[in-house]
């Protein structure tokens, strides 16, 4: 008995340790999540390239950016798919014809759209689309209006991510290079380019600012839950730029963290950090000369500090990971015919 109790000063100060570490020692352990044996969510009509994934405000959806210029809308197993909006192009240039080309060769006459968000209290979807820039659609679908195409006299060559402050309304997109278009997207890694540029518009004024030039390929964006900064996947880099929007350091950045892949879109978790997708870890051997097994998005948390991991086969290389409130992970895709459905 006396040995028994001569230990517990000692068990006392180890747990008071355990409690004075920081919480990225404890979430670091957080279960890896593997997506190999994942749902799939196919395409109509063999389209490819559900690129970014958006739930409008009363949780429907999913929808879904594709390569041949539209965004299409799930309505569950009976109803299916369905067009929902496409740029003012698209039916100009009777995109909607069947073409024997490729969708790449489209996307300039087309439109590519590539990031998604809906902003809830007004139920418009924003879109930043590759090639006819920032544009937006009213709740019911239809023609999307195009409502900036340059800023600063200088014309947006890549639009690629977009996030929104839903108290304010204002909309954060990204142009993730001035020389390339996204049909060139692997030279602007190969370059280093770093001629992109975060952006702000207002649907107060229509106006649009140039919030960051000379960013190296500033990709997805995101608004923090506090709204006091946007976190920015730098693709080329592997990192996250921290951009502060509000606050003592308001127009300033700095990195947020470094990533262990090339990052595409950043998405809120839920919990005040995001989940990002992982186009390809850095360095990573083509299968079969590797594990046919590699990173495919890591979460982050609200101090850049690395949370989860999820792993996948290596076909699955996701363009945005969306977690939902049913703890359903959905990736999109830009080189897929689906769209992958994890369980957290």
């Amino acid at each position: 008995m006396g040995r028994f109790t001569s230990k517990l000063p000692l068990l006392g100060i180890l747990l008071a340790v355990l409690l004075l570490l920081p919480c990225t020692a404890v979430a670091a352990v957080a279960k890896a999540i593997d997506a190999s044996n994942s749902q799939r969510l196919d395409l109509p009509d063999a389209l490819v390239g559900p690129e970014s994934v958006a739930f409008d405000g009363h949780g429907a959806g999913p929808y879904l950016s594709i390569s041949d210029g539209r965004i299409l809308k799930y309505g569950g197993e009976g109803a299916g798919w369905s067009t929902f909006t496409y740029s003012p192009s698209y039916i100009k240039n009777n995109c909607d014809a069947p073409s024997e080309l490729p969708p790449v060769a489209m996307e300039s006459s087309c439109g590519r759209p590539l990031g998604l968000r809906f902003h809830r209290n007004s139920g418009n979807l924003y879109i930043a689309d590759a090639y006819m820039g920032l544009m937006r659609v009213g709740p019911d679908g239809g023609e999307a209006t195009v409502l900036a195409t340059e800023a600063g006299g200088e014309p947006f060559r890549f639009t690629n991510g977009v996030d929104i402050d839903q108290v304010t309304g204002d909309v954060y997109f990204t142009d993730s290079s001035k020389t390339y278009q996204r049909s060139q997207h692997q030279m602007v890694t190969a370059s280093g380019d770093s001629t992109g540029r975060i952006m702000k518009y207002s649907p107060r004024t229509n106006q649009v600012t140039v919030l960051q030039s000379g960013v190296t390929y500033p990709n997805g964006i995101a608004i923090s839950e506090d709204r006091t900064h946007l976190t920015v996947a730098l693709t080329g880099p592997c990192k996250l730029l921290r951009y502060w929007i509000r606050g003592p350091n308001a127009n300033t950045s700095e990195i947020f963290t470094d990533l262990p892949g090339y990052p595409d879109n950043v998405r809120p978790d839920g919990n005040g950090g995001y989940w990002v997708a992982l186009h390809r870890e850095k360095n990573e051997l083509p299968y079969p000369l590797g594990v046919n097994k590699h990173l495919v998005a890591i979460r982050i948390g609200a101090q850049g500090e690395k949370l989860q991991e999820m792993t996948g086969p290596k076909n699955v290389r996701p363009t945005e990971a969306v977690e939902r409130q049913d703890g359903k992970i959905y990736l999109g895709s830009v080189e897929l015919s689906y769209v992958s459905i994890v369980s957290a």
